[in-house]
């Protein structure tokens, strides 16, 4: 856990959310499903002129109207609660009902006309108006597709799910000209396409909520996916985004987003103070014991560039891990961020991205600080060569510390603790680091943000790399690491969920890497290749090849007798 005193920014608590719920009502047409949206008044103090679904907050009379309410089995209090939130909501904005009479007969237009939306100057509670016609709540036809907490840096937040519905035959919505307005039916693939063209303002969570709706042919399958969900009765998906600056623009990004986890670094309260925009001319802060230097060296092997990570302050002096390629003018942006005062660089591993900018990078120092990890193997390519001045030891520390004054003379303080974790498989000797007193984990090019690392033999290994993050995990659980900053893209958050999700994968790979073999018994590896990584774009297959490569050595180690 980051201590907060290694912040960048003063933390402050975020606004309280608020129980609301929101129904998006679709309909079936020849040209796909079609949702009901409406715009927000240019007054409203949350989300002015947006268009929304119809939706607002929780009122204890909503608990209340249960017992008019409908339920599933599978349905919770807290589901049904939501539910009729939603279509009391629906009904007070737009004049749409989701009800129906004890034999089933679904309540006719006529009857929702009959009733007061709450424009009367003296109002009957909703529910009242429901028992008082004999009306049952359709709230069992009603499903949670997606679940939304409002971002951190709003002043006003809500806890809202997304609730689905087919919309009642024979009602037309209208608007109450208050809160709402201009009702429309619209396809989610237009709604967006009018959003960027900046003709039809939508939030961020109406634009994800939307973009995922039109993967969905009809209304009867957004139904189905709720309805049985792998995990039973629930949101597909539950998100709180984040938001930062790229290219002098908001952007906001979900948990799922490859930038989600550098902003919950960065600024946990969720303000918006972080750029993300990629750039190797200065070092990025991310913690005020922590920053990035991406080299200049973008490319498909790459993404962004490798980040150079510089580790502690003015006061301890520096480590510098993975200097990168010898770069002349990144060696010199490294030594500048330091102002010289580097005691140590280390090297996750070898290769030519990673560490031939250590030399150049000592010798630019007065103290010739050590350069540290651990020598290429034999079996490293001619380009990845590298003998330390110190081999590193598995669960070694490295410790930069501080002068202090006690009663007995001048002492050390430790002030930032880098414990070595040796992970061989993408390559023999590669490394990676925990900084103990923050839970980060530093893993060069064994996890990375936005791709997955080739395991590349002789060098590479694929059980060393399974291993390896196992390794990682136990760590991570041990250690309470939240973090993983890794040689290439954004930090990763929720540090334990990203090395089991990247070992899915690989596992996953490797099933489909097995049918190939299996379908084609006498392949060749390049015969496999497009049925394993049909998924993947032709021109990155020379480089899946060398991971393939390691899959086919792991599984026929796996099958031999």
């Amino acid at each position: 856990m980051v201590r907060p005193t290694q912040y960048l920014h003063p933390q402050r608590e975020p606004a309280p959310v608020r129980a609301a719920a929101t129904v998006l009502l679709l309909r079936d047409t020849a040209d796909g499903i079609e949702v009901l949206m409406t715009r927000r008044s240019a007054n409203a103090s949350f989300a002015p002129g947006a268009y929304v679904f119809p939706g607002g907050r929780i009122d204890e009379g909503d608990t209340t109207a249960r017992a008019i309410a409908t339920r599933r089995r599978t349905q919770s209090r807290v589901q049904l609660t939501q539910a009729i939130a939603a279509i009391r909501e629906s009904f007070e904005e737009l004049g749409v009902l989701l009800a129906h009479h004890p034999d089933g007969r679904p309540v006719s237009a006529e009857e929702v006309a009959a009733m007061d939306r709450g424009t009367a100057s003296t109002t009957v509670a909703f529910a009242d108006q429901c028992v008082t016609r004999g009306l049952l709540l359709s709230t069992d036809k009603v499903f949670t597709f997606a679940h939304w907490i409002t971002d951190r840096d709003l002043p006003k937040r809500f806890d809202v799910p997304f609730l689905v519905a087919r919309m009642p035959e024979g009602q037309t919505p209208t608007a109450d000209e208050t809160e709402q307005f201009e009702p429309c039916w619209v396809r989610p693939a237009d709604a967006l396409a009018r959003h960027a063209a900046g003709g039809f303002f939508m939030i961020f969570p109406t634009v994800r909520t939307l973009e995922r709706m039109v993967a969905y042919p009809t209304v009867d399958a957004v139904l189905d996916a709720c309805a049985n969900r792998a995990a039973g009765e629930g949101p597909i998906w539950t998100s709180c985004p984040r938001a930062g600056w790229l290219a002098g623009q908001e952007a906001r990004y979900m948990e799922t987003e490859s930038a989600f986890g550098e902003l919950a670094l960065v600024s946990p309260d969720g303000q918006i103070v972080h750029t993300l925009d990629w750039q190797s001319t200065q070092a990025v802060p991310l913690l005020k014991n922590v920053q990035r230097l991406t080299a200049p060296n973008p490319g498909a092997m790459t993404g962004p560039g490798t980040n150079s990570y510089i580790v502690g302050d003015a006061d301890s002096g520096y480590i510098v891990i993975d200097p990168g390629p010898n770069d002349f003018d990144h060696i010199g942006r490294l030594w500048r961020a330091t102002q010289g005062d580097i005691r140590m660089i280390v090297c996750t591993h070898s290769h030519a991205d990673h560490s031939p900018g250590a030399l150049p990078l000592q010798k630019l120092c007065k103290t010739s600080p050590p350069i540290l990890g651990l020598a290429s193997a034999p079996t490293a390519r001619s380009t990845a060569r590298f003998t330390p001045d110190r081999v590193l030891q598995d669960g070694e520390r490295l410790v930069l510390t501080t002068p202090a004054i006690s009663d007995s003379g001048e002492t050390r303080v430790p002030l930032h603790t880098l414990r070595v974790i040796h992970t061989p498989g993408h390559a023999a000797n590669h490394l990676c680091l925990v900084l103990e007193e923050d839970g980060l984990l530093f893993s060069g090019d064994h996890i990375l943000n936005g791709s997955t690392t080739v395991v590349d033999p002789p060098d590479g290994n694929m059980n060393a790399y399974l291993d390896s993050l196992d390794k990682l995990d136990a760590a991570c659980a041990d250690g309470g690491i939240g973090f993983i900053l890794p040689a290439h893209g954004y930090v990763l958050g929720d540090a334990r969920a990203a090395i089991a999700h990247l070992k899915a994968h690989r596992l996953k790979r490797e099933a489909k890497i097995a049918a190939a073999m299996r379908e084609l018994p006498d392949g060749t590896p390049e015969q496999w290749l497009p049925l394993a990584y049909d998924d993947v774009p032709e021109r990155m297959w020379p480089v899946a090849a060398r991971s393939l490569a390691a899959h086919v050595e792991r599984i026929q180690q796996m099958v031999k007798p």
